[in-house]
Order: C-alpha cells, then structure tokens, then sequence
C-alpha cells in the first residue's frame, strides 16, 4: 500500500528513520515528505536511501505532476512522525505553506499525527484545543509517550517508539483495506463531523468521572490506584467533539483536564468527593460514564498526624471501611426519584479470580449493579494504565440488549485500539440510547 510519512522539526525526526524501514520492510512504498526546518535533523539522503524514492520539500518540485494533491490523492495513509506544536497548530488552521501541509491539506486519506514535543508545550491549552479539533475532524492523534525528553527533564511529550507506531499503521491500514480491498471505517465509531452532519451528541449534557481517588490515611500517606485518567480524558475530549456539554469530574490523573468551550471540569480527590460530585451533576444530566476507578475501600480511622515506625518493631494495624458504591447509588436514584442521566454508563477493570474470567466477573457486576453499559477492562500491572492503547468488552443490560434490533443482541462489542477510538466506541454505543 501507499504511503506518506510526514516528519516535522523535532528531535525525535531520528526515530522515523526506523520507521520508515519498518513500513519498509513491510512491502509498502512509502514517500518521505520532509518539513523544510526537519532537514536540520535528518538529512534528504537518508530519506532517499531507506525509501528508495525521490525526496522534496517544495511544492515547486514536479509540477508538471502537480506533485502534492497526486500524493494525497493515491495515499492510503499520511503518518506525520514527529508532529511538533507548530506542525498541529498550522495542520488546524488549514495552512499549506510547504509540501507536507499542501498534501495534508489535500488528501481524503486517514491521517495519523504522532506529537512530539516538551511537556509544556503538550500539556498548554492552544496544543490542547489544537488537538481536540484535530481529533473532531476525524484525524488520528496518538497520545505521546512519557519518559526522558531531550535535556533531563522527563515527562509527557516523548515520540512513542517506532514498533508501537507501527503497529498503530498497520491497524489503519487494515481498517482502510477493509474486506476484500474495500475502504472500510472503524466499526463503532463517530463519523468525522461535516458541515450538513448534525453531532451525535449536539446540546446534551454528558458527565465523566476520570482518574483515581485517594484516600488519606495520615497527613503524608493515602490509598490510591494506578489510574492514569487517560481513558476518561478521551470519553470527555470525544463527547465535546460529538457536540456535547460536558462535565468532567475529575480525580487524581496524569493527564491534564483540556481547556475547552464546551468542557468544565471540577477536581476531586477521595471516594466521598466524588460522590457529592455525582449527585450534583447528574441531575438533569443525559448520560454518565462512570470511568473514574473509585477505590473500594479506605482507612476507618485517619491519623492526624504521621504515623510512626514503633522502637519494638511492631506492625501498625489498619482497619479498612467499604466506600459508597457510587455507581450502584446513582442507579438507584434514578429508578426511586425519576431523576438522573438518561443513560449511566459503569466501568469494569477486572484481573480475573482462579474461578472466574474477567467476562463472567463484568456480566456478574452488570447485573448487580443495574447500569445501562459496562465497559469491561482486563487490568493488571501491565495492562491498560497508564498505556495509550486499550481493549474493551461493551456489554448491555438486559432491557437494552431487548431494545437491540441485531443478530448479535446480548453479546459484548469487543474493539482493540487508542483509549480514543475506545471512547468514540463507547460512545456510539450510549448515544443510541440517549432520547
């Protein structure tokens, strides 16, 4: 297949050289389309060499062939990796200034933009609104890696590694062939909005609860979870682009809230916070998804101040108190008082037991705890947080799994992808019952 792999003017420009040899090795033809400032990294040689085809910046090059829309026009898939801030804010504004934002411009490709870039630059509210439109117009921006950036700072904004990014094109390659060789979009997703398209979710109220709580055990110690926030960042970041008013409720994460018109966010931190949060939302609300990981437990006692290591080396005993179940409270409300979302959405993030599978164990939750949908997450300390890809298992209840019109009614939707794709997934599944 045919494709086009941008490079901006990031450091992280070496890191395409291996992917490039990868889509390489992989059969594809793959043209390079430097930005002019990018050859200060890697240099039009190399390019040349690994593609095996003719390397140009300038839109001034073969026209003859009007060589930048015959590019967009027979690609299958434009990667630009590294995408720095300037390359998104100018890929937003719609600017065509060299040869890679011409082509960009005139393609009807799927585009994946792979960021790279400081943290600061990545976690600032133009990068943050530039990519969040960039996402509602149905282009792919994969979230960016943490690790050590140049320098020694560390944090958010690293160029994933070239074998997970390549793995990323290979699935948007087999998405775009589809069966038989025919264009085929992602099953369970939004549409990217036109301009005749109403939004799935234009002028409802949508709440999402994110990240982890803590729970204070001392003035310096609490209990807490490994929940990154990634996920409910994305459910939230994707219902504002279907049209949506949303509330995010957000715990403890290590992503930041986006600044955006259409998104307000409120911070919490424990179990009970997030509950009185809840409440307060709900009301009135269309639809809830609950994929904050609320901790089960927290300490029945808290000390006030630090608790000590004893001379006689004696352990501390720590009685643990159950926690509301918020999402079982929410549920019960609606059913009792007639209010509350129209839809509530619960989240499941099960290891499994030595008697159940983690299917069998969200199947069991879903009916305890009276949801409309669960969202069903294999975890573990190297599965799903934290990460930028996911899996998910979307099952319905059983009254809207007798709404469900399909040969396929009462069996989970299973998708594998971005925790974006996910949420555009999770979505499209909630909308259709959102009346």
């Amino acid at each position: 297949m045919r494709i086009v792999l941008g490079v901006s003017a990031g450091i992280a420009a070496y890191k395409a050289v291996h992917l490039l040899r990868l889509m390489r090795e992989d059969g594809h033809q793959v043209d390079v389309i430097p930005t002019p400032a990018s050859e200060q990294f890697v240099g039009r040689a190399t390019w040349e060499a690994i593609s095996g085809r003719p390397v140009t910046t300038s839109v001034f090059s073969g026209i003859d062939e009007v060589r930048h829309v015959r590019l967009g026009q027979e690609a299958d898939l434009i990667v630009v990796a590294p995408a720095t801030a300037d390359l998104l804010a100018r890929v937003r504004a719609g600017m065509a200034d060299d040869l890679l934002t011409t082509t960009l411009l005139a393609t009807e490709a799927p585009i994946l933009l792979v960021p790279a870039m400081h943290t600061e630059m990545w976690t600032s509210a133009a990068t943050a609104e530039n990519v969040a439109t960039l996402r509602s117009r149905g282009l792919e921006v994969m979230e960016p890696a943490v690790g050590r950036l140049t320098g020694k700072d560390t944090g958010p904004g690293r160029l994933p590694e070239p074998e997970e990014i390549h793995v990323r094109v290979n699935e948007l390659l087999a998405v775009a062939q589809g069966p038989g060789g025919a264009s085929a979009p992602l099953a369970g997703t939004f549409d990217a909005p036109d301009s005749e398209a109403q939004p799935p979710l234009l002028g409802r109220r949508v709440v999402v609860t994110a990240g982890g709580t803590r729970e204070p055990l001392d003035p310096v110690r609490y209990l807490g979870n490994r929940s990154s926030g990634k996920q409910g960042l994305a459910l939230a970041e994707a219902a504002a682009a279907a049209g949506a008013q949303v509330h995010l409720i957000a715990g403890i994460m290590d992503v930041t809230a986006p600044d955006l018109p259409n998104i307000t966010a409120e911070h919490i931190e424990t179990a009970a916070q997030l509950r009185a949060a809840v409440e307060r939302a709900t009301d009135g609300a269309d639809l809830l998804l609950m994929a904050a990981a609320v901790a089960d437990f927290r300490p029945a006692d808290y000390a006030a101040q630090k608790i000590k290591k004893t001379e006689d080396g004696t352990n501390p005993v720590i009685t643990l108190e159950r926690n509301p179940d918020i999402l079982a409270e929410t549920v019960q409300r609606r059913a009792q008082q007639g209010t509350g979302p129209t839809v509530i959405v619960g989240f499941a993030a099960e290891t499994g037991s030595a008697d159940a599978e983690p299917l069998e164990l969200a199947r069991a939750k879903l009916l305890r705890k009276g949801c409309d949908l669960l969202v069903l997450n294999q975890v573990g300390e190297n599965l799903v947080f934290g990460r930028d890809e996911t899996e998910i298992h979307i099952l319905s209840s059983p009254e809207l799994s007798d709404q469900a019109q399909d040969a396929n009614r009462g069996e989970p939707v299973s998708m594998r992808g971005t925790k974006r794709q996910a949420a555009e997934a999770i979505l499209a599944a909630a909308a259709a019952y959102v009346v």
